[in-house]
């Protein structure tokens, strides 16, 4: 359920109420994943530059800019894999690091997809770093650059609990990987345990600790990774996990349609991003369009999934009033 006008123009909504918000502005669910690959960009951006680490990080982030200004008034986030960045090493993670600046001061929610999995003060360190404000001898530590991290919940609540903690602490949230897009997932995330699958047990604690963060639309900063390619176990899991928002991946190129996503969103049609990378960042091979308005072929293709994603609510019954 949306929240009250007044509600919506407050300006201490909590981070979840604020993507929720934005999502409702938009009429988009839609979430960009901002992987880019230097073998596909356009060529024009790595043609007559220099060498190694640094050229390839510049164009990283040039394309990315030229993406974000394309359809930055059409989704609400943002998602950067971080491996497609790391690959390039301290240049590489100025581009991530500018490419969240830029974002955030566009008003778009960032997620930063880097899958961090650890136990302890080695987990705590990873949520201050990427979610929280990494201790400083002197001086005011400057706050994270994503609003959001995914997070592999593999080791149990020794991993998890100190990125609950930080998110909570600092107005910031997780995407715990529980049921994931990727064809050999099953190996692990389908094996019962307890008289249910592993996903589901991962799902119900999950469920206990976001139950008690929920902001006004009903969801807590404590979100779920569930695959466009699961639609049966997506419905289950949004039984399971009313109060968690779903992060999907799995649209587009890895298979999945608009109408295979609606289990993720709840009966009001709310809950779920549905994300969209190689599909919208390349879009200009597929729509043979030249190279130098890559950017005009993200929106194109930005628009289609938006209106994919709300005749299939349409079809649901889950479009949302407004909408």
């Amino acid at each position: 359920m949306a929240l009250s006008t007044t509600s919506r123009n407050a300006e201490s909504l909590s981070l979840i109420d604020r993507l929720f918000q934005a999502v409702d502005a938009k009429a988009s669910p839609i979430m960009v994943g901002l992987d880019p690959l230097l073998d596909r960009l356009p060529p024009f951006l790595t043609q007559g530059r220099k060498g190694g680490r640094e050229g390839a990080a510049e164009a990283l982030l040039e394309f990315n800019l030229g993406i974000l200004e394309a359809v930055a008034d059409l989704v609400p986030a943002v998602k950067l894999q971080m491996a497609c960045y790391e690959l390039f090493g301290p240049a590489g993670l100025a581009a991530f690091e500018a490419t969240c600046t830029q974002a955030r001061q566009m008003g778009l929610i960032v997620i930063d997809d880097s899958k961090r999995g650890d136990i302890g003060s080695t987990a705590q360190l990873y949520a201050l770093g990427h979610i929280g404000r990494a201790p400083l001898l002197q001086g005011k530590s400057p706050e994270a650059l994503a609003d959001f991290v995914t997070v592999n919940p593999y080791l149990g609540s020794d991993g998890t609990d100190p990125f609950y903690r930080v998110a909570l602490a600092e107005d910031r949230g997780v995407f715990l990987l529980v049921r994931t897009s990727n064809p050999s997932s099953g190996q692990y995330q389908t094996a019962v345990v307890d008289g249910m699958p592993l996903y589901e047990r991962i799902a119900l604690d999950l469920q206990a600790q976001a139950a008690q963060h929920t902001g006004g639309y009903g969801f807590a900063p404590l979100g779920a990774v569930v695959g466009a390619t699961w639609p049966d176990e997506a419905a289950r899991l949004r039984q399971l996990m009313p109060n968690v928002p779903f992060l999907v991946p799995g649209y587009g190129a890895q298979g999945g349609t608009g109408d295979d996503v609606m289990p993720s969103f709840n009966d009001q049609g709310y809950g779920a991003l549905i994300n969209s990378s190689r599909g919208i960042l390349f879009a200009w091979d597929r729509l043979n369009m030249a190279p130098e308005d890559y950017g005009l072929a993200a929106r194109r293709a930005t628009l289609e999934m938006r209106e994919d994603l709300l005749a299939a609510m349409g079809r649901a019954s889950k479009r949302p009033k407004g909408w």
